[in-house]
């Protein structure tokens, strides 16, 4: 008897309003709807990349727990407010966004003066209130990464006197829910059908967000298909590092160790694996000037990329 399994159908559009989208996939075979469901979920909350404020600079403010002169909030409470700016970073490098008022008004998002790769969604923002002959001059550096990270993560190294370093809350998401239902495919009825509704802060359409989840689901999967040949598979980086030792000193071939063994992040090894890259050594024979024309690869990926390769007891070419 010949078997197979029923394959789902592509999503479908229940409702789409705003920043908020319903959507379903039919056809599911029994126990999949929550195996992709909460799958998706978790890539949809954690995986996609977006942008917030990570340091700022108060003229006057020695920290966070100041306050100003004719500023009726705290220093902690623009803090706050400067965090629920939904800003769209096109590029990889962060970029430093100014801002300065006086006198008497309220100040919102739409004052700040922002660079051409800066774009901000909810100009109407409240930051704080000025009064009297009160100014407020602040500096604010965004930067662009994937869902929470520390500021004691962010700023390995020690800011500047007068900087406040902050947590970043990156991800676009601002609520992601889904249901599984039973619905009939030819005899049987207890086929699932998922329902995922994804809400986002407007600096991603959620349609765009379920996209993007499902691609790096593909992408991670198809990177474990098959079984690596020879040796058992590296365990860890430290394991990547001996080896790479051992390459150096008894000429093993540093091709065996492959790009997705040198847990570089998804964003990074993406953009090698489509431009070509598949091994340590093919990446080693590439210079940094040559990785940066490569969608996805700016200084901060340049980083990472000679610190994974340094590892291995690799470098990249020289300019």
């Amino acid at each position: 008897m010949e078997y197979h399994i029923t394959l789902p159908s592509k999503p479908r559009i229940v409702s789409e309003e705003n920043v908020q989208g319903v959507y379903e996939i039919d056809s599911l075979y029994p126990g999949y709807g929550h195996t992709l469901g909460n799958s998706l979920r978790r890539i949809i909350l954690s995986s996609l990349p977006g942008a917030t404020v990570t340091q700022v600079k108060i003229e006057g403010v020695p920290h966070e727990f100041a306050t100003i002169e004719g500023v009726r909030e705290t220093v902690m409470e623009i803090l706050l407010n400067l965090k629920r700016i939904h800003f769209v970073l096109h590029g990889d490098e962060p970029q430093t966004i100014s801002l300065m008022a006086k006198g008497t008004g309220e100040v919102t998002a739409k004052n700040f003066n922002l660079p051409s790769q800066v774009e901000i969604k909810n100009p109407e923002q409240h930051i704080c209130d000025l009064s009297g002959k009160a100014v407020l001059e602040l500096e604010a550096t965004i930067e662009r990464g994937l869902g929470y990270v520390s500021r004691e993560v962010l700023t390995k190294d020690k800011v500047d006197i007068g900087t406040i370093a902050l947590d970043a809350t990156f991800t676009p998401i601002r609520r992601v829910n889904y249901e599984v239902e039973n619905m009939r495919v030819g005899d049987r009825t207890d086929f699932n059908r998922l329902r995922i509704l994804i809400e986002t802060n407007g600096t991603i359409a959620p349609r765009q967000a379920l996209e993007q989840s499902i691609e790096t689901m593909i992408h991670q999967l198809r990177a474990v298909i098959g079984f690596q040949e020879g040796a058992p598979a590296v365990a860890s980086l430290s394991a990547l590092a001996s080896e790479g030792k051992k390459s150096k000193e008894e000429g093993t071939d540093a091709s065996k160790i492959k790009v997705s063994d040198l847990e570089l992040s998804a964003r990074v090894a993406s953009s090698l694996e489509e431009a070509g890259i598949k091994s340590a050594a093919g990446l080693a024979r590439k210079t940094a000037t040559a990785l940066k024309e490569l969608d996805g690869i700016g200084e901060k990926a340049i980083e990472e990329i000679s610190k994974a390769l340094a590892g291995c007891g690799l470098t990249l070419k020289g300019e």
